[in-house]
């Protein structure tokens, strides 16, 4: 795609079409290191659990959560895209303010999972409202 027929509204729209499926692998993939993998997130969580139950818990209330938040869109469509955006709004608006409240403002992973956030949540929310202008 060039840069001249990524700037029409048609490119514009494919363009994001490209980005909201990006972001829903990269929540599916996350998900899935959670489910297969739950111990290899610490150093970048910073989440050690340390008995069974604390990996269970990554498991299934991170894991199971964020394949099912990445598939439901592919799914039931506009509406589970909206919802994602919101969550990872809502992650991201929680995050920056206790990034620094709890001393963690330091650690690049969370500056790292700050910028996803607000950019997931940009590309879900403003993404689908600009097709839903298009239309009518």
């Amino acid at each position: 795609m060039s840069l001249e027929s990524a700037l029409t509204p048609k490119g514009l729209d494919m363009l994001l079409r490209l980005l909201r499926y990006a972001v829903l692998a990269a929540t599916v993939a996350s998900g899935l290191v959670l489910l297969v993998r739950p111990e290899s997130v610490s150093g970048f969580t910073g989440l050690a659990p340390d008995a069974a139950r604390g990996i269970t818990e990554i498991r299934a209330a991170m894991g199971g959560v964020f394949v099912a938040l990445g598939l439901a869109p592919l799914i039931l469509k506009t509406p589970a895209e909206r919802v994602l955006g919101l969550v990872y709004l809502a992650i991201a608006v929680v995050r920056a303010p206790f990034m620094f409240v709890d001393g963690s403002a330091d650690e690049q992973s969370n500056w790292i999972s700050l910028a996803f956030e607000v950019v997931a949540a940009a590309v879900l929310l403003a993404g689908r409202s600009r097709e839903s202008h298009a239309r009518t």
